[in-house]
């Protein structure tokens, strides 16, 4: 599996104090049915940390097999029936910015230098949060904390994410309600975090995103 080769050489640096903390991770995982494929774990963390304008947390990989992409939300374009999160994020872009997405592939985002990225990394096929106590918390909370340190644009969305507010600063986070049908209508719908986001990156001077 070497799940800390998959790293960009930026996090491998950021993540080496946790290298025995992955191994363990890798140990436990390994005879078991995970999503996203164990080649997949670390795709969030395979771009440059100087290349990365955004940051989106999710809560944990789609238990589906074959949906997790290793980057949060992001399905392939052969998915047809997108996933409810997913839907409710495609609804929101529209509203908020009248963007028309067909697939859920969220590559281009990804290669703009939007992070997606899970609280937790990985999950058992067919089960949700299954992988909340083995050690992911302790990964993400440093890539949290570094990207932190680099003006990154935070989208917290849920009470997953919100978990990593105190790392960026308060004119750099947006927060709202998870896009899940359990709670996006209670405040996720509305919350323009698309446009509100790119209104950050051109007062910081950057090129903003083609969601």
């Amino acid at each position: 599996m070497q799940l800390f080769n998959q790293l960009h050489p930026d996090w491998k640096q950021v993540l080496e104090p946790y290298r025995d903390s992955i191994r363990r991770i890798e140990d436990e995982l390994r005879e078991l049915d995970i999503a996203p494929r164990p080649s997949r774990v670390f795709r969030a963390l395979e771009q440059s940390i100087e290349s990365t304008k955004v940051v989106i947390f999710g809560q944990d990989p789609y238990p589906t097999q074959g949906h997790a992409e290793g980057i949060a939300f992001k399905v392939t374009k052969e998915v047809s029936h997108l996933p409810a999160s997913l839907r409710n994020i495609f609804s929101e872009l529209s509203s908020d910015c009248g963007v028309t997405r067909i697939d859920g592939d969220l590559s281009d985002w990804f290669n703009q230098g939007v992070m997606l990225i899970n609280r937790i990394l990985t999950t058992e096929v067919g089960g949700s949060l299954t992988h909340a106590d083995i050690g992911w918390k302790e990964i993400t909370d440093a890539v949290a904390k570094e990207l932190g340190n680099h003006q990154v644009v935070a989208l917290l969305w849920g009470k997953s994410a919100g978990e990593f507010s105190d790392n960026f600063q308060p004119s750099l986070r947006i927060e709202s309600a998870h896009p899940s049908p359990l709670s996006a209508y209670r405040g996720f719908f509305g919350s323009k975090p698309f446009s509100r986001c790119n209104n950050i990156l051109k007062a910081q001077g950057k090129t903003p995103i083609r969601w």
